[in-house]
C-alpha cells in the first residue's frame, strides 16, 4: 500500500465457474466486480453506502481506475479482497488488494477516484460534500 488507510474493510469471495475462462482463469474484467463489492462493504461500514449518497443529494461517479494483475484466481479458490480509504476530503480515492485466501499470494491491486457530483445541478463538487467527511471523521475517532 503506497499510503496510510485511513480506514479499511475487506469481502471473501470464492471464485464462481461463470467468472473464469476456458482456462478456468478468472477473466480479468470480474476483478472489477469484486472490488465493487469490497467499495460497497466499505462505504456501509461508514454509513454511507450507495443508496445514502443519493438521499444526501450526491452521487460518486469513478473518474479513474486502475489495475494492475500480479497473478491469476482460479475456478474454486476464495479471495479476500481489501478496500483502504485514503483520501476523502476532495475525493473519494480507494485502494484494493485482491489476496488469494489460502496461499496469501497477492493477485491484484487497484484504485479507484470518484467525486461528489451533486444532483440537483449536476456540478462536480470540488471538495466532499460535509456528509461524507462527517461520516469519515466520526469513524476515524
Amino acid at each position: 500500500m503506497a499510503k496510510k488507510a485511513l480506514i479499511s474493510a475487506f469481502v471473501d469471495i470464492k471464485v464462481p465457474f461463470y467468472d473464469v475462462d476456458s482456462m478456468r482463469v478468472v477473466w480479468h474484467g470480474h476483478y472489477v466486480k469484486y472490488i465493487e463489492d469490497a467499495r460497497c462493504e466499505l462505504l456501509d461500514k461508514l454509513g454511507y453506502n450507495y443508496l445514502a449518497m443519493e438521499e444526501s443529494g450526491y452521487i460518486w461517479p469513478i473518474v479513474d481506475m486502475r489495475l494492475k494483475y500480479v497473478a491469476s484466481a482460479k475456478f474454486g479458490n476464495t479471495v479476500r479482497v481489501f478496500a483502504h480509504l485514503l483520501e476523502y476530503e476532495s475525493r473519494m480515492k480507494i485502494e484494493y488488494e485482491v489476496y488469494d485466501l489460502e496461499s496469501s499470494v497477492i493477485l491484484n491491486k487497484a484504485h479507484t477516484v470518484q467525486v461528489a457530483v451533486n444532483i440537483a445541478n449536476e456540478e462536480m463538487q470540488f471538495e466532499s460534500p460535509s456528509v461524507f467527511v462527517d461520516k469519515v471523521t466520526k469513524q476515524l475517532g
